[in-house]
């Protein structure tokens, strides 16, 4: 049993690598590889810093950390289970997140692209954002980092879960920013009228998953709640309503960031002559764009 026979942080690795590769686990939530995952499952069970092997890949182990490790192992294997789940915790752009299967696990590129400067070409000083919206807020992720960049902005964070705004809520605390953020229930626009004509950036990540990917998920990502997934039969559903609608809850010159899946061919056919600006990240570009509201205006009115 590796209980008796392992006894290093090292050994623990090698063997979570090689369970992963047996099983054919897929990475997806934070990890692209087995050696990465399985060193985040240790470090994690051990309570060490994620980013940091050394001086620790020796130690000895006790008795009770084997036995954790090993119960981790065992969820991530059999069960198919994230390791976010399986700890509670998600990194995103160095944020801690707490997560649990209410909520997606943190992985928008939005959160890249704000703390890049990408976004100044719109926003050219983080003080010029005055109210911001985080739509479909999720886990609250990227309303902790909006909330944290915009330092002098009021944020909304808006979802259709109530499960999920709890573990936003969580979120936020943990950050120390529940008095930057207020959470809204609602289904996209629809308990927002409060705000209309007032967000000088509206950030979204909203479900676009269309109905042959979903049929398709790996495991790890069926533990994932499907409401936050399912974008229509074409993933595009929601993306539509929130283009349609953004003008009326955006300034003047406010814009707009929207990050969608892999059909940006389909949304460009679709709107064959809207401006949209398409940003990159490290994984490329094409998932994520942005569009003012002046442009908004003029190609929906």
């Amino acid at each position: 049993m590796p209980l008796a026979t392992f006894v290093t942080v090292r050994d623990f690795i090698r063997y979570a690598v090689s369970e992963f590769r047996k099983h054919k686990l897929f990475f997806g939530h934070g990890t692209t590889n087995a050696y990465d995952e399985a060193a985040s499952l240790v470090l994690q069970t051990l309570n060490l810093p994620i980013d940091q092997l050394e001086p620790y890949l020796d130690a000895k182990l006790l008795a009770e950390e084997k036995t954790q490790i090993l119960e981790n192992l065992k969820l991530r294997v059999e069960k198919k289970l994230p390791l976010a789940y399986i700890t509670n915790t998600a990194y995103l752009q160095g944020y801690e997140f707490f997560v649990d299967e209410r909520v997606i696990i943190p992985r928008s590129f939005i959160a890249e692209i704000i703390l890049n400067g990408q976004l100044d070409p719109w926003i050219e000083h983080p003080e010029l954002v005055h109210r911001a919206l985080d739509l479909c807020t999720g886990n609250g992720s990227l309303a902790t980092i909006m909330a944290d960049h915009f330092y002098d902005a009021e944020v909304v964070a808006a979802d259709i879960s109530a499960d999920a705004l709890d573990v936003a809520a969580i979120n936020l605390e943990k950050n120390q920013l529940t008095e930057h953020v207020t959470l809204i229930k609602s289904d996209l626009f629809r308990n927002l009228e409060e705000y209309l004509e007032a967000f000088d950036l509206i950030v979204t990540n909203p479900p676009y998953v269309d109905k042959r990917r979903m049929d398709s998920l790996s495991d790890e990502y069926r533990h994932e709640p499907a409401l936050a997934l399912f974008g229509g039969d074409d993933g595009l559903e929601l993306v539509d309503r929130i283009l349609r609608q953004a003008k009326h809850y955006l300034t003047r010159f406010g814009v707009l960031v929207v990050e969608m899946g892999d059909n940006r061919f389909e949304l460009e056919e679709m709107y064959p002559d809207l401006n949209l600006q398409w940003l990159e990240t490290q994984s490329g570009d094409g998932f994520v764009f942005a569009v003012t509201r002046e442009e908004l205006a003029d190609y929906f009115d």
